[in-house]
């Protein structure tokens, strides 16, 4: 089954509106979270504020360079923020231990997906943003609770 929510925001202190859905679906279960957009569209924005809502208390940071950044939660748990801009092919997915992630139950959020589509579970959220010539950003938040037939 899918889902599909739709928000236009013009200022990043509307954030809040799409991080509420984003905890919303945490809430649900949900742990991989999928984020696509162009360059500057506000995929780490995003990532900064849903983890200062969960009380992440690290600043965080892209991680284009290093891949992927774990963040603690209040209760100990991690949180992993990855960045796959810089894979070039899904083989150097393994070499991540990409699976291994999105199996330990912890909360992943990752950015520029596209190259490892195939292995993400049916269950998941994708987040699309959209920046317009006006500098509005709209959200498309897609939930995937089961496989779609």
């Amino acid at each position: 089954m899918m889902s599909e929510q739709s928000i236009t925001i013009d200022r990043e202190e509307e954030l809040r509106k799409v991080v509420d859905i984003l905890l919303e679906r945490i809430g649900a279960g949900h742990t991989v979270f999928l984020l696509s957009g162009d360059l500057g569209a506000g995929k780490t924005t995003l990532v900064q504020h849903l983890g200062r809502a969960l009380g992440v208390g690290d600043t965080i940071s892209s991680p284009t360079f290093g891949l992927i950044q774990a963040y603690q939660l209040p209760d100990g748990d991690p949180v992993y923020h990855m960045d796959l801009y810089r894979i070039a092919k899904p083989d150097d997915l393994v070499q991540l231990g990409l699976e291994e992630y999105l199996d330990s139950g912890s909360l992943c959020l990752i950015e520029w997906p596209a190259v490892a589509i195939s292995h993400f579970p049916a269950r998941r959220v994708e987040v699309d943003i959209h920046l317009d010539i006006r500098n509005l950003r709209t959200f498309r938040i897609t939930t995937h609770d089961t496989v779609d037939a």
